[in-house]
């Protein structure tokens, strides 16, 4: 039976290697990053505004429940439903039921990773309803039946020949393999889904407690559409997204900007309070939205690891991470993929199968340096493999360090063990590969180097 660890190595032993796929993502990567660093040149002071996300951050964390109160108070005096989840499945039920409520039958979606999170769009569609992605990039990789593969870009391990071929495929409808094409196509069939929608459902990048309103950010304009023009909006965001202020948006929204997709600012950024108004022009006339919870509390309780509930998910630590451009977003057979993702899933999806994201990492500490909000993300990897070590370990491993214990701890087996290991050295070829089946060698993505012919204490006493 798969685990989600070998799954893991089964995956990333067949994507390491592919050097396409490399390519593909270090080139999006080299051109992401020179504009991200001419856009941080923008801000007076880079270091001072990552000090101060992180102060606010921590503030809203930290006061959590006051927050999420006025957040939730506010909402509801201008007409929101406010719904409460404490784990994916009474997120589903509730959505659920509201689709039922009000007989929908096609819903439109803009981007939402806490939907990905709790599998929403998998139930949607075992219960019958059409549910389309209306975000360019997630409506691609729907169409292939594929996750998405990075928190910003979903589609970004595709090339415009591939998409063209999936449009053609999927739509019958593939001009050209130019962006611009390719993007009218997408835009013809969604605009028909809008007018068909009976519920639009969101995401949101912060809630705002002050105002008890939802912050989203956008490129495309689609997250506006999905909320103007279906009768019911639905958002659904976990409950770490908030920010106490207002003004707070005046820092986060740039710095959102600027790490997650080397912009200045992206170019929709609207605010949600509630259903429509009277004397508004559009807007929904019924307004939910569902604060999924999903273990964020337990990692509330975790004092050494809370800060990382100051995610904004801006993908910057996934651009940086050496282990994701290697292995790409797929690999990690989970929602939240790179460093953040690492840190975060063994708390949402329990430590026991979820351990070995953190061993993949170089902790080279790229991801802590680049994080906007100064997450310590290189050592919650280190904790997590401590906590994982405190677990019971598994009968093989007992075996393993009931025999090594009492050759370590006498200074004449462990001697007599590295003489015979220098003999076993010369067997190296069975390891390397050359016997053994090479696709699943040792050696292939790591270097078995000879020990030394003497070891330090043998050259010590021979210089006496």
């Amino acid at each position: 039976m798969s685990t989600p660890a070998t799954q893991f190595n089964e995956d990333a032993r067949r994507v390491a290697p592919d050097l396409r796929h490399r390519g593909i993502i270090q080139t999006a990567m080299g051109k992401y990053e020179v504009v991200r660093d001419q856009r941080k040149l923008w801000f007076q002071d880079w270091q001072g505004a990552r000090n101060l996300a992180a102060r606010t951050k921590f503030e809203a964390v930290n006061h959590l429940d006051q927050h999420l109160d006025q957040f939730a108070r506010l909402l509801e005096s201008r007409g929101t439903k406010v719904h409460w989840a404490s784990n994916a499945q009474q997120g589903r039920d509730i959505i659920l039921g509201i689709l039922r409520e009000k007989g929908a039958k096609v819903i439109v979606k803009s981007k939402a990773m806490t939907s990905e999170e709790i599998h929403l769009n998998n139930a949607m569609e075992h219960a019958g309803y059409e549910v389309v992605e209306s975000d360019l990039g997630e409506f691609i990789v729907q169409l292939r039946q594929e996750p998405p593969y990075h928190l910003v870009f979903p589609a970004m391990h595709l090339t415009r020949g591939e998409i063209r071929q999936t449009f053609q495929e999927k739509l019958n409808d593939a001009p050209s393999d130019e962006p611009e094409d390719l993007t009218m196509v997408a835009r013809r069939v969604m605009r028909q889904k809008y007018l068909q929608a009976d519920v639009g459902i969101t995401g949101a990048n912060f809630c705002i407690a002050e105002t008890g309103m939802i912050s989203i950010t956008e490129n495309e304009g689609n997250a506006r559409l999905t909320a103007a023009l279906p009768k019911t909006m639905i958002t659904l965001v976990g409950i770490e997204k908030v920010l106490p202020r207002l003004e707070d948006l005046a820092l986060f929204l740039p710095m959102l900007a600027v790490m997650g997709t080397g912009q200045a600012l992206t170019c929709y950024n609207t605010m949600y309070g509630g259903p429509r108004q009277p004397g508004e022009a559009d807007g929904p006339e019924e307004y939910h939205v569902v604060l999924l919870d999903n273990h964020r509390t337990a990692l509330l309780a975790d004092a050494e690891q809370r800060d990382a509930l100051g995610c904004i998910r801006c993908g910057a630590c996934l651009n940086v991470c050496p282990i994701f451009r290697n292995v790409g977003g797929h690999t990690y057979g989970t929602v939240y993929g790179g460093p953040i993702g690492s840190v975060i899933t063994p708390h949402l999806r329990g430590l026991t199968q979820w351990k070995h994201l953190s061993e993949a990492s170089s902790l080279c500490g790229a991801c802590t340096e680049t994080c906007p909000v100064k997450i310590d993300l290189h050592h919650h990897l280190l904790q997590n493999r401590r906590n994982a070590s405190q677990q019971k370990p598994s009968w093989w491993q007992k075996l393993v360090f009931k025999i090594f214990a009492p050759i370590a701890n006498q200074p004449g087996l462990w001697s007599l063990t590295t003489k015979f290991g220098r003999f076993g050295m010369k067997l190296r070829g069975l390891v390397n590969g050359t016997v053994l089946d090479p696709a699943h060698s040792w050696t292939k993505t790591r270097d078995l180097p000879p020990m030394a012919k003497q070891s330090f204490k043998e050259w010590w006493k021979e210089q006496k």
